[in-house]
């Protein structure tokens, strides 16, 4: 019988140094106890000590110590949390109560301080991820690390070939930025599945609108390799053993893809931007003027001669 497969997500999370100092106020948000901010104001407040003494904002901490908050101690749990749930319409991702909205907390109730992988906006629903690893969270979250996310949507006009292509082929500009290429299929006469490696705010509602049509109802089904399936809305389930394997798997291959093209566009960069600065045109952009998010969301594709930046803005590279 062949030995089970290590789960190396899990070890590394599990296996943390606990001799490695945080931030307090981040210790409290991984303990459960509160969110960061809410940790800021029980620490200004005095009701957070850390062995006996009364802590300050920006204090680091590490396992090791005592850490008491209104008379009662707290520790990080150890071990690793990744859920899938199925977050329905009208609940929001955010901690924030000030609007009194129905959160992901309240429905999930679960027993230990867990955060949303990203958001699905409150007219949404779907598949959400729900960690206490912070580290999954700002892995898939980075936009350059390209992972896929699958959606069906229901809009209320028919989905032409002309729709279709104009949402697949990329471009569209969603407020600062612009859409990448994408995949979309047609799967019903007002229906289509779209796949997206971007995170943008209320991306696909802001596409379809920029396309003539609006969206009336948006299902997310997958994040990477993690599917909604027949998951009932507002329940949860463990994300399998095998699931977080693959997620590993493709989180790693992911970030060195993404150093790798970093690296590529660089020596792009570099390369257009080789003159003297004595002999760079008129028009050439400044440090200041110049919009890396621009040139981010072409795909990294190289700009014409008039936008091209002189040398001494490539100094911080150096």
């Amino acid at each position: 019988m062949p030995a089970k497969k290590e789960n190396r997500m899990r070890k590394e999370f599990e296996e943390k140094d606990i001799h490695q100092e945080v931030r307090l106020n981040k210790y409290l948000s991984e303990a459960g106890v509160c969110s960061r901010r809410e940790a800021d104001r029980l620490i200004e407040e005095g009701k957070v000590f850390v062995d006996g003494v009364r802590a300050e904002n920006g204090r680091k901490v590490t396992d090791e110590m005592e850490i008491t908050v209104n008379g009662k101690r707290c520790s990080r749990g150890q071990k690793m949390v990744l859920l899938a749930f199925h977050k329905p319409k009208g609940v929001v991702c955010t901690t924030d109560r000030r609007w009194n909205d129905v959160t992901v907390e309240d429905v999930l109730q679960y027993p230990t301080r867990v955060f949303s992988v990203g958001r699905l906006d409150k007219d949404s629903e779907g598949l959400l991820l729900v960690t206490n690893n912070g580290d999954i969270i700002n892995q898939i979250m980075r936009a350059g690390n390209y992972h896929e996310k699958e959606y069906l949507v229901t809009v209320d006009k028919p989905v032409t070939e002309e729709f279709v292509e104009q949402m697949s082929r990329g471009g569209i500009p969603v407020l600062d930025a612009r859409t990448r290429p994408c995949k979309v299929e047609k799967i019903g006469k007002y229906r289509f599945r779209i796949i997206l490696t971007q995170g943008l705010n209320r991306q696909i509602r802001r596409m379809c609108e920029y396309c003539g049509c609006r969206v009336k109802k948006l299902v997310r089904v997958r994040v990477m390799n993690i599917e909604l399936g027949n998951l009932p809305k507002g329940q949860y389930r463990d994300v399998t053993e095998a699931e977080m394997q693959e997620l590993y798997r493709q989180l790693r291959a992911g970030n060195k893809k993404a150093g790798d093209y970093f690296s590529c566009q660089m020596r792009n960069i570099l390369m257009i931007f080789s003159f003297s600065a004595t002999e760079k045109p008129r028009n050439t952009l400044s440090t200041s003027s110049f919009n890396w998010r621009s040139f981010s969301s072409r795909g990294g594709r190289s700009l014409p001669a008039s936008r091209i930046v002189s040398t001494d803005t490539l100094q911080s590279f150096e």
